[in-house]
């Protein structure tokens, strides 16, 4: 075990009906693939193409139709298209990011990538960051998932670090050896699959199935696609913290690499449910709909505080913070307010402050209290973690970038590369 901080949690007032009984594991499905005795092989594979900026062009003016806007009227202009913050796509396939002027400093290492979804019938683009914008030597994969409003509400990985020195994510990951594939879509979802879907708001789908999306279609076909070397990482945030560890769990053995950051592993006790309920709910849906009721079968099955055992977490190296909840440097109003500001300027400042302090505190004390739940559970079957408490921070970006670089050495373990940052 290894504690990369420690600190008193300021959760200690937010009981946690915690389960702790230990559900029957569900292995991965028996089809094996030959190349890599952990993937899935069958009729349920992916389809996966590197696109062009033509084909970019036909999805841009679909999607766009409804609305009466059209690709012309977009590409050269500072607007977001596909509800996925894409802002350009060169000749290359290349993404950019948010506005011209920040996106151009990736220099060909996103790429767009489009895949299909047999189960959800549908198309779901990927962004893929790679060291040199090319697929030509062979990687470790890392699956990171967004939190809950995710790509469709402007708070993916790659927005919500753009342009920010040593906390980009690209730029981060550019320097090692690993291609980072980041679903741009699954808002409010817990990257799961299913048991009704709203069809309403985010969850609009007939059939919302994204764990046999991401577990069982998608890196059959995606990691031949861009030379994967059969090692792979999952990590996600928030909303995603709980999803990472649920794949995993439910997959023993397919995760080389496990990051769950600030999340709340149990799911279907009273209070962590009722947290699930506020996500879900903001995307029009219920946690019943989701997983069903409280103490069924499916419900505990996805709930990753009961499945936390040794089995489950087989050798996968494992990765899990959380702040305190008490507001640091990052979320103190003086960090906000830039030079000379205006009126203006610093009352936004002074509301996002707030916001950080009073709601991103509160939140982040609950996730406080659940990861601590977690390690207990998690010490009390033998399972080794590296566990990141630190002292102070909310629910908010300054702490998960963060974890970009403080998680390295545990996934550079699990795939035998350089541990140093």
């Amino acid at each position: 075990m290894k504690i990369l901080r420690t600190a008193t949690s300021t959760a200690a007032a937010i009981a946690i009906a915690a389960g702790v009984l230990t559900a029957p594991a569900i292995a991965a499905a028996s089809d094996i693939a030959a190349d890599d005795p952990r993937i899935t092989q069958g009729e349920d594979a992916a389809t996966v193409t590197v696109k062009s900026v033509e084909d970019f062009e036909k999805r841009a003016v679909q999607v766009w139709s409804e609305s009466e806007s059209s690709w012309e009227k977009l590409k050269d202009s500072d607007k977001w298209i596909i509800n996925s913050n894409l802002s350009r796509i060169d000749e290359k396939g290349t993404i950019f990011f948010g506005p011209e002027s920040v996106g151009n400093h990736y220099n060909g290492r996103v790429r767009w990538v489009e895949t299909f979804s047999p189960s959800m019938n549908k198309f779901i683009d990927l962004a893929v960051i790679t060291p040199d914008g090319t697929f030509n030597t062979p990687r470790p994969t890392i699956y990171m998932l967004n939190g809950a409003g995710g790509a469709e509400q402007g708070m993916d990985w790659i927005s919500a670090t753009v342009g920010r020195p040593d906390t980009d994510i690209v730029d981060f990951y550019s320097g090692h050896d690993v291609n980072v594939v980041i679903p741009m879509g699954g808002a409010f979802s817990y990257y799961t699959d299913w048991l009704e879907s709203p069809q309403t708001g985010y969850l609009s789908d007939p059939a919302i199935k994204w764990e046999t999306f991401l577990t069982r279609e998608l890196p059959q076909a995606l990691e031949p696609a861009i030379n994967g070397n059969g090692k792979r990482g999952i990590a996600g945030m928030s909303m995603s913290a709980t999803s990472a560890l649920l794949l995993a769990q439910h997959n023993p053995g397919f995760y080389d690499a496990i990051g769950s950051f600030s999340g709340c592993a149990a799911t279907s006790t009273p209070l962590p449910r009722f947290y699930t309920a506020l996500t879900v709910n903001r995307g029009g849906g219920t946690p019943a709909q989701m997983w069903g009721p409280a103490n069924g079968q499916y419900a505990r099955y996805n709930d990753a505080l009961i499945n936390a055992t040794a089995h489950n977490f087989a050798d996968s190296e494992i990765y899990v913070s959380t702040n305190s909840g008490l507001p640091g440097e990052n979320e103190m109003l003086s960090s906000m307010i830039p030079d000379n500001p205006s009126f203006e300027q610093t009352s936004a400042a002074f509301q996002t402050s707030s916001t950080l302090t009073v709601e991103g505190g509160a939140i982040e004390a609950a996730m406080n209290a659940c990861t601590h739940d977690l390690k207990s559970k998690m010490d009390a079957e033998g399972v080794d973690a590296t566990w990141n408490f630190r002292p102070t921070g909310t629910h908010s970006w300054p702490g998960w970038r963060s974890d970009l670089r403080e998680s390295w050495p545990t996934f550079a373990r699990a795939f035998g590369l350089p541990e140093s940052q």
